[in-house]
């Protein structure tokens, strides 16, 4: 086994250690895998549908299944732009999802404007728009030539009334900053998500021109209330297959799949144990095959070791 040519457990330091290096995916930048995600069965069919009708699309599968992965695909073919992203727990709430005002820190930096002008600096500006921040799906639904591409990331994890708030906006595409009315602010430039640009807001009304790509995740944690479903475009990842899972190993690490061999049984015994219900997920599978065939190639007992930690059930602790 090569490990013996990084770490040791013997406290030397060894400065000229050369690492090995990293599988394709975990190089940063991050590479998109838009160009070796292979969609299964019904997935484009949904996808399109999805677009077509206007209507998010609610994908439920289990870990490491390529759920978040489709948006990705879709929105570099479509030239759809950057996906925004919003990651949903159990504190998440629409609010934070469309904008986000720091009513403390506008009355900080007011009580620091006082106290310059005290000293007999000039008059400041308080504007409110410096203090506003539009989130993902706020952004998403700025008015645009192209719809925006965004993902709504475990959906199921939310507070039940998540689902419920999300519905009218999902209606009507539209949202009101109230700080903006309730000043009677006509015009702000609010910055946008993920980036430092700005969008002119008017009126405190923010209504989209395309109503945009919305890509959900479930792990299917929770049923999700018939009236959001309804409003959905629904598709669930199938088990994935010998055939799949030897196209997924092919485009990730350009490594041939035979019908035979200790690589060829690995794959086989992954979709074995995916088909008997176990959590395991794709992309442990292409770490483990990344090291067996690269910097830890091993025979016999040291092999199974490093599979036994690798391929370890998520549902376990």
């Amino acid at each position: 086994m090569t490990w013996d040519a990084y770490y040791r457990g013997d406290g030397v330091t060894r400065a000229d250690t050369v690492l090995p290096k990293p599988p394709p995916w975990r190089t940063f930048p991050s590479r998109s895998a838009a160009e070796v995600f292979r969609p299964p069965d019904g997935l484009i069919e949904a996808v399109n549908a999805a677009l077509a009708l206007r209507r998010p699309l609610l994908i439920t599968g289990g870990p490491g299944t390529g759920k978040s992965t489709v948006i990705e695909q879709v929105a570099a073919e479509l030239a759809l732009g950057p996906v925004l992203r919003w990651h949903v727990t159990s504190r998440s709430n629409l609010a934070d999802a469309l904008y986000r005002y720091d009513a403390l820190g506008r009355i900080h930096a007011h009580r620091l404007q006082q106290e310059m002008e005290r000293a007999g600096g000039e008059a400041g500006v308080d504007d409110i728009a410096a203090f506003l921040h539009l989130g993902p799906l706020g952004t998403a639904l700025l008015p645009s030539p192209r719809p925006r591409a965004l993902l709504i990331d475990e959906i199921d994890k939310a507070d039940l009334d998540l689902p419920g708030d999300l519905l009218d906006v999902m209606e009507r595409g539209e949202f009101r900053i109230s700080e903006l009315l309730r000043e009677g602010q006509d015009v702000a430039d609010v910055r946008m998500w993920d980036t430092a640009a700005r969008h002119r807001v008017e009126q405190g009304h923010v209504q989209c021109s395309e109503f945009p790509f919305i890509v959900m995740t479930s792990n299917g944690e929770q049923e999700l209330p018939a009236p959001f479903l309804r409003r959905c475009v629904r598709y669930t990842m199938p088990k994935p297959t010998a055939v799949l899972i030897r196209e997924v190993v092919r485009g990730h690490l350009q490594l041939e799949v035979s019908d035979g061999g200790p690589t060829a049984e690995l794959v086989d015994d992954f979709v074995r144990r995916v088909a008997a219900g176990e959590s395991v997920a794709v992309d442990q599978l292409l770490g483990t095959l990344h090291l067996l065939n690269g910097p830890a190639r091993s025979e016999g007992a040291e092999r199974e070791r490093l599979i036994a930690l690798l391929m370890k059930d998520l549902s376990g602790a």
